[in-house]
C-alpha cells in the first residue's frame, strides 16, 4: 500500500483506520457525507473578497492584504497548500509593507471548510510567523473546528493523491 504522506505525523492507530477506509473504498463516502458540496469561490477576486472579510472580522488591526490569489504553481506534494509572503520595500522616504497570500489551486474545487481552513492558516501568519502554540490558538480563534478541518483536508488530499477528483 502507498504511504500516506499527508498523515505522516499521525499515530499508527489513525493511519491504520485511514488505510482501512481506503482499502474498503469508504474514504470517498466519508468525505462526501461530511462535505457534500464544494464552494463557488472560483476567481481570484472572489477569493480576495472572502479572505479580506475574514481578516477584517478577526484581524482588523493587522496590515492590509495587497494580493490574494489561487496559485497553480504551489505544489501540494512538495511545498505547501498556501503561502503567506511579507515584503518590505523602501519607496522614497517611506517603508512600504505588502502582505500577499497564495492558495493552492487544488482548493478551487474543494469544500468551503477546507478553503476556510487554509485561508485562516495563512491569515494567522500575519500575526504569528512560526507554527507555535500562539499560532494555532489564533487559527482556532478564527475557525473553531480548525484542527478537525485540517485533519479532514489531509484525508481529502490523500484521496486526491490515490484516486483523483472527488467532486
Amino acid at each position: 500500500m502507498k504511504p500516506l504522506k499527508y498523515l505522516a505525523g499521525y499515530s499508527a492507530n489513525i493511519t491504520e483506520q485511514v488505510q482501512t477506509l481506503i482499502s474498503t473504498h469508504k474514504l470517498a463516502e466519508l468525505l462526501l457525507k461530511k462535505y457534500p458540496i464544494t464552494h463557488d469561490i472560483r476567481t481570484d477576486k472572489a477569493l480576495y473578497s472572502y479572505t479580506v472579510d475574514i481578516k477584517n472580522h478577526f484581524l482588523r488591526q493587522s496590515s492590509p492584504l495587497s494580493k490574494v490569489i489561487y496559485d497553480d504553481k504551489i505544489d501540494v506534494l512538495h511545498q505547501a497548500l498556501g503561502l503567506h509572503t511579507f515584503v518590505s520595500r523602501v519607496q522614497g522616504g517611506n517603508l512600504k509593507a505588502k502582505n500577499e497570500i497564495r492558495i493552492g489551486s487544488v482548493f478551487k474545487t474543494a469544500p468551503l471548510g477546507f478553503l476556510k481552513m487554509i485561508v485562516v492558516h495563512e491569515l494567522a501568519h500575519i500575526r504569528e510567523k512560526q507554527h507555535n502554540k500562539a499560532f494555532y490558538n489564533l487559527c482556532q480563534h478564527m475557525e473553531a473546528d480548525y484542527h478537525q478541518l485540517e485533519f479532514d483536508m489531509r484525508l481529502y488530499l490523500t484521496y486526491l493523491d490515490l484516486v483523483g477528483q472527488l467532486y
